[in-house]
C-alpha cells in the first residue's frame, strides 16, 4: 500500500488535513423533516510520520451499540492517535438509525446492502454513495465493527474470505477468540472494500441494543494488536498478550429450534461442545412440555439466540464444525 497520503496534506471532504494535524470533520449527509441537519462526526488523527490510513467504523447498523463503543474507546483512550500513518474514526456511520436504535436508515433501507450506492438513488442509497466516493478511497486498510442482529449474540470473532492471505494475516495480528470464513456479501461495506482492492477485518460481537463490556474490550484489544503490527501504534501504550491464537472456522451449521415455546440457554456462548451435549431446553408455559436440545456435532458455539421465546425453525445456535483449527 502506497504511504504518500501521510507525507503530505490529506484532502478529507474538501478538508485539508496536514502531516501532524487532528480534525474533527461533519459529514454532511442529509436533512430531517424538520430541515434540520444531519451530521455524521469524523474524528481524524495525523502522524508527522508517514504511515498506512487506517479507517475504524461503528455503527453501519444503528442499534450495534458494542461497535460505537470500542471506536468511542479508541478515542477516548488515545489509542487513535498514531506513531505514523494516519487514523480515521466514524463511531456511528448510520447516525439516523442511532438516534432510533434501529438497524436501518429511515427510508427503511440496510446501509450494509447499499454499497456502492447511487448519486440520485434513494437516502441510503446516496449515502452508501458519498461513503463510497469520498471518504473509503482514502483508506488503506479498514476495520468495521458489528452485533449480531435482534436477540442473537455472537462470540467475538474477525470475519474474512476464504483465501485471502493478506487478510487472514491482519486477523491473526488481531487475534479475535476465532476467525471465521465467510463469503462476501453482495452489496455491502466489505464488498465495497473489496471492489476498490482495500484489506478489511470485520469484527462481530455481542447483540444489538446491548453494550457487553467483555466484547468491547476484545475489540479494543485486537485493534491495539493490529496498529501494532502495521507499526502505528503509540509506544507509550503496551501491546495486549495473546492469551491464545485465534481459531479458525472454515465451516458452520445452524441448530434450529424443533419446537415452539421458552427457551433456556445452559451453555456459555464460545464453548466447544460435543455431540450428543445438552446445551438447551425448550418448555412451553403451562409446564407441561420440556424438550432438551442436544448438539449434533463437535464444535465451538460462535452464535446463541438469547431471546427468551422462539417457534418453530427458528436459529438458536451456530455452531462450527472443527474440533480445533487453533494451529490450522
Amino acid at each position: 500500500m502506497s504511504e504518500k497520503k501521510t507525507a503530505s496534506n490529506l484532502n478529507l471532504l474538501g478538508h485539508d488535513i496536514a502531516p501532524g494535524e487532528r480534525r474533527k470533520i461533519n459529514f454532511n449527509t442529509a436533512r430531517l423533516y424538520t430541515t434540520t441537519k444531519v451530521e455524521v462526526p469524523i474524528l481524524v488523527e495525523r502522524s508527522k510520520k508517514p504511515g498506512p490510513v487506517v479507517l475504524i467504523t461503528g455503527g453501519i447498523h444503528g442499534d450495534e451499540i458494542n461497535g460505537v463503543e470500542i471506536v468511542r474507546q479508541l478515542i477516548a483512550k488515545k489509542i487513535n492517535r498514531p506513531k505514523r500513518g494516519t487514523v480515521i474514526c466514524i463511531p456511528v456511520v448510520n447516525i439516523f438509525g442511532f438516534l432510533n436504535l434501529k438497524r436501518e436508515f429511515p427510508d427503511g433501507r440496510d446501509l450494509n446492502r447499499m454499497f456502492p450506492g447511487a448519486r440520485q438513488g434513494a437516502l441510503a442509497s446516496r449515502f452508501a454513495h458519498q461513503f463510497f466516493t469520498e471518504i473509503l478511497p482514502k483508506a488503506d486498510f479498514c476495520l468495521d465493527f458489528h452485533t449480531g442482529g435482534a436477540s442473537r449474540f455472537n462470540a467475538a470473532q474477525i470475519r474474512i474470505k476464504k483465501g485471502d492471505t493478506q487478510n487472514l494475516e491482519l486477523a491473526k495480528a488481531f487475534n479475535a477468540p476465532f476467525t471465521v470464513f465467510s463469503k462476501t456479501i453482495s452489496k455491502s461495506y466489505r464488498a465495497a472494500c473489496a471492489k476498490l482492492e482495500k484489506p478489511i477485518l470485520l469484527f462481530e460481537g455481542g447483540k444489538s441494543q446491548d453494550s457487553n463490556r467483555e466484547i468491547a474490550k476484545t475489540g479494543v484489544d485486537g485493534t491495539l494488536r493490529f496498529l501494532s503490527h502495521l507499526g502505528m501504534l503509540s509506544s507509550k501504550i503496551p501491546v495486549p498478550e495473546v492469551p491464545t491464537k485465534t481459531r479458525l472456522i472454515h465451516n458452520t451449521s445452524w441448530l434450529r429450534a424443533k419446537y415452539s415455546g421458552l427457551l433456556h440457554i445452559k451453555i456459555p456462548i464460545g464453548k466447544h461442545v460435543e455431540r450428543g451435549e445438552f446445551i438447551a431446553i425448550i418448555t412451553d408455559p403451562y409446564g407441561s412440555f420440556r424438550h432438551k436440545v442436544k448438539a449434533r456435532f463437535d464444535g465451538y458455539v460462535i452464535n446463541v439466540n438469547e431471546s427468551p421465546i422462539v417457534y418453530q425453525g427458528d436459529a438458536i445456535f451456530h455452531i462450527s464444525k472443527e474440533k480445533d483449527l487453533a494451529n490450522a
